[in-house]
Formats: structure tokens, C-alpha cells, sequence
């Protein structure tokens, strides 16, 4: 039976956008297996995905923080000597940087990837067997599309499709109505949105007789998201969530509004209804896509107010 090793090792958005990759590979190659390598931390997202074999968790960020450790070299041996015990037929480095070639390069199969001049890191490309060439200005997802269809020689015309699915997360805490997410924390100081526009959308929200749930990440996140919901009518700020409770929490959503972050384009890929506020990014690059109840609002340096916010989810819940 032919294998593909699929290659996204981070961040969280970006794992998101490998997705319809896996979609895509089900549909035009029946039969094959798809494995995917993925940073332990975003681990669940692939396992969402039922066409998605086995998902091979690599630590490169943990072993950055100790790299001469024995217990890191101990790990980073174990895992190599794992992954070159399964051949592939094609080794699919869709994230096009040094570092994701060099774990690819580890696996036995033919190296694919992008060619120097659309890499994100071209010196990447010196790695791959066979390297194509993809428009940048293409938005993420497609690019990844593009790629696999490029290696894997098929025509790319099929629907968009996250392929995921995720049962509504049930916990005590949440509110007995219904609610929406909102996701108020990035990793960008320039992709913040204010705190007073945070709350006129809590306010919009609850006249149309939803809650808000304010999940975060850090310490520092869950820090904002408890002081939003002080000073808002049914908010609540949710305790600490893995990846695949908050995936539980967005599907159990009316709607989610973010920021641009891992976390929006995950609740599109869900399906749930998405609004997404770009400040500080281009949403032609990397705004939440899906055919049909996704809207992107702002740009680099252009936020959208509240009042436009709350209109688009308004025709999103009507």
C-alpha cells in the first residue's frame, strides 16, 4: 500500500491550513496512508482528522530550551530511529523552511517540497528530491493544496475540506445558554484588538441573548480574559483547555469572533460560523477561508470597529 509522510510542524494556524492536504490526498489517491509529522503541542489537530494514519509528535521546541541535555538527544535519537523505520513513497514538506526540511529529510521516501524561489526559507529546497514552484500570492491553504497536487500529480479541483469534526465540549462551567467564543489573545502586540471594543461586542452579543466565553492560552491571556468578563454581562473566562477541549468549546459555539490567530482559523475549519479581525495581517494571505460562513474584517493598520464586527456576525446568526 503506497504512504505519504505529510511535514507541518507548526503553528497552530498553519496546521490548520495542512488540513484539506489530508482532504485532498483521500479523495484523488484512495487507499493511500497519510501520516503526518506535527510539534507535540498541536498534536491534536491532525488527530481530528480521520484520513490521517498516525501522527508523529517532534519536540523541536522543547529541545531548543536544552539542547545539549542527554535527555534531549536521548528523544531526538528515539524519534529518528522511529521515523526511518517506516518508508514512505513521498516525504511532503508543505511548510517550505530549513527546519521542517531537515525533519523531512530524515524519512525514508521521496523528498517533495517547494522550490527555492516559493519556499519561505529557500536554502530549504536544496533538501527535496523534487521542488515545485507555487505562488506566494496565493493564500495558505491553497498554496498547500497546490503543492501536494504538484508532487502527487493530480488535478487540485476538488471543494475546499478541513476534513474535521469535534463533539461540543461539556464542562460545568460553561453557560446554560447558548454562547459565543471569543478569542482576544495573539502573539502579535500589533494584532491586539481594545479591550473597549471587546465589550461593546460582549454587550452586542447578550442583547441577542448569547453569553461569551473568553478562553487564553498563557497566564497572561487567561489575565485578559478575566479582566474582560468582570466588566461584562454573561461572560465567563475558561480555565485552562487543551487543544482538543477548545476545539470541543468552539463547536459548541453559536459563533466565534478572533483575532487572527491559530485558534479562528481552527473554529473555521470546524465549521462553526467565524468572524475574524485582522489589525496587524493580510487577510488575503492568511484570513479564515471556507466556502460559505467565514468573514474577514480589517487589515494591516485598518481594524474594523465593533459596530462593523457586530454586523457581520449578525448575518452570519440570522
Amino acid at each position: 500500500m503506497s504512504s505519504i509522510l505529510l511535514v507541518k510542524t507548526s503553528s497552530l494556524g498553519d496546521v490548520v491550513h495542512n488540513l484539506p492536504v489530508a482532504s485532498d490526498i483521500r479523495r484523488k489517491m484512495p487507499g493511500w496512508e497519510i501520516d503526518w509529522v506535527v510539534e507535540e503541542s498541536f498534536a491534536d489537530i491532525p488527530r481530528l482528522h480521520p484520513a490521517v494514519r498516525d501522527v508523529i509528535p517532534v519536540a523541536v521546541r522543547r529541545w531548543r530550551r536544552s539542547p545539549m541535555s542527554s535527555a534531549t538527544w536521548r528523544e531526538l535519537g528515539s524519534w529518528r530511529h522511529a521515523l526511518r523505520d517506516r518508508p514512505y513513497d513521498v516525504v511532503l514538506d508543505t511548510q517550505g523552511l530549513i527546519k521542517s526540511a531537515v525533519l523531512a529529510r530524515v524519512a525514508r521516501g521521496r523528498h517533495c517540497g517547494f522550490a527555492a524561489e516559493a519556499a519561505r526559507e529557500p536554502l530549504a529546497a536544496r533538501f527535496y528530491d523534487a521542488g515545485f514552484v507555487v505562488p506566494r500570492n496565493l493564500h495558505a491553504v491553497e498554496r498547500n493544496r497546490w503543492l501536494a497536487a504538484a508532487a502527487l500529480d493530480y488535478a487540485q479541483d476538488t471543494p475546499l475540506d478541513y476534513g474535521i469534526r469535534s463533539d461540543p465540549l461539556a464542562a460545568d462551567w460553561l453557560p446554560p445558554e447558548p454562547y459565543a467564543v471569543l478569542l482576544t489573545a495573539t502573539s502579535r502586540a500589533d494584532k491586539l484588538w481594545p479591550d473597549t471594543h471587546w465589550l461593546a461586542v460582549c454587550a452586542g452579543l447578550h442583547a441577542r441573548g448569547m453569553a461569551a466565553v473568553l478562553p487564553g492560552g498563557s497566564a497572561g491571556e487567561r489575565a485578559r480574559a478575566r479582566r474582560l468578563t468582570e466588566n461584562a454581562r454573561r461572560a465567563v473566562a475558561a480555565p485552562p483547555l487543551a487543544i482538543g477541549q477548545l476545539a470541543g468549546l468552539m463547536a459548541g459555539a453559536r459563533i466565534v469572533v478572533g483575532l487572527d490567530t491559530g485558534l479562528t482559523h481552527l473554529a473555521a475549519a470546524l465549521g462553526v460560523p467565524v468572524v475574524c479581525i485582522f489589525t496587524g495581517s493580510n487577510p488575503l494571505l492568511t484570513g479564515v477561508l471556507r466556502e460559505s460562513g467565514a468573514i474577514n474584517l480589517g487589515g494591516p493598520s485598518a481594524p474594523p470597529g465593533p459596530e462593523e464586527v457586530l454586523q457581520a456576525a449578525g448575518s452570519l446568526l440570522d
